[in-house]
């Protein structure tokens, strides 16, 4: 047997481990700035760069891709390369993908807080950083299946499976999601318009926490765990199982995202069907994993890493089991848009995502600093303050979107709604949410324990860089039971191709039919493309990110049609890119604002929120009356949306800047007749004249439908 000599690549584990508990750290601590500020608004400081709607999707993509993503490859590199007995294919690629991923995680967090967005939930970053993610991601996919192919290995261990799946699945959501027609070099409108586009994006949403936020991880699991039980994995067949069925079923649950809404209902119930049998293979991982721990539970008290890995796995085997029952119609009625998604959201993020990760830190940073950790008593606090931190967090919410469900719905004896005004369930859940902020202080406390821990460990030794080892070259094949899988483990591409195809299908099957069958998105005369000025307003709500605070769809509940008003259609949609319905309402819903308020109570809501609703926790806008409107770009906005099948003519286009100040100055004129004096170019008129828009075009409509009916009910 011929052995050889190779060393592995500690250097790029390190970066990303160091990269890890740094973004961890600012991710963690803008979410507790932003849910400080649904209890106390003062806190969005009244600039423009740090409200809410601007600096949530901070948190959320720093958290995802800059936390999660850096642990994500901090542990791909180091186990990828001891399973396949081989270093990573380039250095140099590894290199260009870290400082790659870095450079898209600060542009991120520049771009986006100067309201730089494209709104959709987990993909907000416009499109030059869209390229950049899907290039670095190429480099990183380069390099795995470089070092694949190299490998000592013959047979590609589970871990590797899940690596597979993940960099397939991931580059064909992004880049579908992202298809995008830029305008300039920060503004851009997808392709996909109104319903069309909220399938893609929660097909994206959903799939983008299948598979950025969970196969990794799975795989990662699958490699650390039994080598901190030191126990081999309890059932290779149940892996396999695990596997194919996981990767097969998760991609058609995106649309249990969109029940009620004016998405085709067959492709809702095909949401449904997938949703709940995703119980199967979600749970049979987590069953995996824990059973590899069967004799080691002695282990488990005495070693933090495990004990981490034993909530990351129980938060897994939760979150999977509810994702399931919120696609129930029966509870998504009731749970969605309420603060359960929250709960459900984070249970995932800090018990499964966040515990796994802080395990495999406790167990990598020792070993490639060839030393021992610095404080296993700092560790187990960690643990218990963490894992205080999730309960103080999740059950809080849990107990809000109860009430905020219970309260939208109730009706007096008389039928009339309890509740008509939405701030009173927003006031009532403020405790609560004081709570949930408790919990994010303690898991934040918990992760800075953690990180003076490993930064002290790190003193303490010193880093092999490059780590020597040996490994025979590969023989003939030893085959074991399941020998068809076994020989596809030697062929990694086919691998790659059935994988592929695998997650594919899914997709094909609800959008093809939703894209070509022009029945599913049937036209409403009435409805028509928006204004320039409107148009310009819209992008204004984009950019302040008013989408994640207040939904645009009215469901067809009695409760929603009796405080809103008439159910959302289809057609209505036709020519909204981005679509905006929301996944949670801290707000109402405002698809049928229009018309309900006067001007100068749109001007007075947004000068200062509490003037029109005592109590309000919305951050106030006073530079949209300051900041002139940029009409600059008004044409080639107006005229990518012709390209993309808006009917906009070519008057229309040319005379928008024209038309936009028309419609403004007859608005600021309106404003002045009640003592308001704002100059028609400022950036409020617009929002105002979008605002005052929504969900009129089927007014007349429904009108005149009530009005037709009433008169056949007095003929009979």
């Amino acid at each position: 047997m011929q052995i050889e000599q190779f060393n592995y690549d500690n250097k790029i584990v390190r970066d990303f481990g160091i990269a890890t508990i740094i973004w961890g750290l600012v991710g963690m601590s803008v979410g507790l700035l932003v849910a400080s500020q649904l209890i106390w608004p003062q806190l969005n400081f009244l600039t423009q760069y740090t409200t809410f709607g601007r600096v949530r999707p901070v948190h959320t993509n720093a958290v995802i891709f800059a936390f999660v993503g850096n642990a994500i490859f901090m542990g791909v590199y180091y186990s990828l390369q001891r399973v396949l007995k081989a270093r990573m294919f380039s250095d140099t690629l590894s290199k260009i993908h870290f400082w790659g991923w870095q450079l898209i995680i600060v542009a991120s967090a520049i771009t986006l807080p100067l309201g730089l967005t494209t709104s959709h939930e987990y993909a907000e970053m416009e499109w030059p950083i869209d390229v950049g993610i899907a290039l670095i991601w190429v480099v990183f996919g380069i390099n795995m299946f470089g070092t694949i192919l190299r490998r000592r290995e013959r047979h590609m261990y589970v871990a590797v499976w899940f690596y597979i799946a993940t960099f397939v699945t991931v580059a064909v959501l992004h880049i579908v999601n992202s298809v995008q027609l830029p305008v300039s070099f920060w503004k851009s409108y997808y392709v996909y318009a109104g319903v069309q586009d909220a399938l893609v994006q929660w097909w994206y949403g959903h799939n983008a926490v299948a598979f950025f936020l969970t196969t990794p991880y799975l795989g990662m699991m699958y490699y650390f765990l039994p080598k901190m039980a030191n126990r081999p994995i309890y059932s290779y067949k149940l892996s396999i199982l695990h596997f194919w069925s996981l990767i097969f079923i998760y991609i058609w649950a995106g649309p249990h995202h969109l029940l009620y809404t004016s998405l085709p209902t067959w492709v809702q119930s095909l949401g449904v069907v997938f949703s709940i049998m995703l119980i199967a293979p979600s749970w049979g991982g987590m069953i995996n994993g824990l059973l590899t721990l069967r004799g080691a539970w002695d282990k488990v008290r005495t070693e933090p890493t495990l004990k981490f890995m034993v909530v990351a796995l129980t938060s897994y085997g939760m979150a999977t089991f509810e994702g399931p029952m919120l696609s129930l119609k029966q509870v998504n009625a009731i749970a969605h848009f309420t603060d359960w998604i929250v709960a459900h959201v984070h249970v995932g993020a800090l018990g499964w995502n966040g515990f796994m990760t802080f395990a495999i830190l406790y167990y990598l940073v020792p070993r490639i600093y060839k030393t021992d950790l610095y404080s296993k008593k700092l560790a187990n606090v960690h643990f218990w303050i963490g894992t205080l931190g999730i309960l103080f967090y999740a059950i809080p919410m849990y107990w809000a979107a109860v009430v905020q469900g219970l309260m939208w719905k109730e009706f007096t004896p008389e039928g009339v709604l309890k509740y008509p005004n939405f701030l009173a369930t927003t006031l009532e859940i403020i405790p609560m949410h004081i709570m949930r902020a408790t919990g994010g202080a303690l898991y934040l406390a918990g992760a800075i324990i953690m990180t003076v821990n490993l930064v002290k460990t790190m003193r303490q030794g010193k880093l092999r860089a490059d780590e020597a080892a040996e490994a025979a070259v590969p023989g003939p094949i030893v085959v074991h039971e399941a020998v068809r899988h076994r020989r596809l483990e030697r062929k990694p591409v086919l691998f790659m191709v059935l994988a592929l195809v695998a997650i594919l299908i899914g997709g094909i099957v609800e959008m093809i039919p939703t894209f070509t069958v022009t029945s599913n998105v049937p036209k409403i005369e009435s409805v028509r493309p928006y204004s320039a000025l409107e148009l310009q307003g819209r992008d204004l709500y984009i950019r302040e990110g008013c989408v994640n605070c207040h939904s645009q769809t009215v469901r067809p509940f009695r409760s929603e049609t009796s405080r809103y008003g008439e159910y959302s259609k289809a057609g209505e949609f036709i020519y909204d890119r981005p679509f905006l319905w929301g996944s949670k309402r801290t707000g109402p819903d405002l698809h049928r604002i229009g018309g309900k308020y006067p001007n100068k109570w749109h001007f007075d809501h947004l000068l200062d929120p509490t003037i029109t609703s005592p109590g309000s926790i919305m951050p106030a806008y006073p530079w949209l009356i300051t900041q002139q409107l940029d009409n600059s770009l008004l044409s080639e906005k107006m005229n990518a949306m012709r390209v993309l099948g808006v009917p906009y003519t070519a008057d229309e286009i040319t005379q928008a800047v024209a038309h936009a100040k028309q419609q403004a100055a007859t608005i600021a004129e309106e404003l002045r007749s009640n003592q308001v004096d704002v100059r028609p170019d400022r950036e409020i008129i617009a929002m105002i004249a979008y605002l005052q828009r929504l969900g009129t075009d089927i007014k007349a409509t429904a009108e005149d439908e009530r009005a037709a009916s009433t008169e056949i009910n007095k003929r009979n």
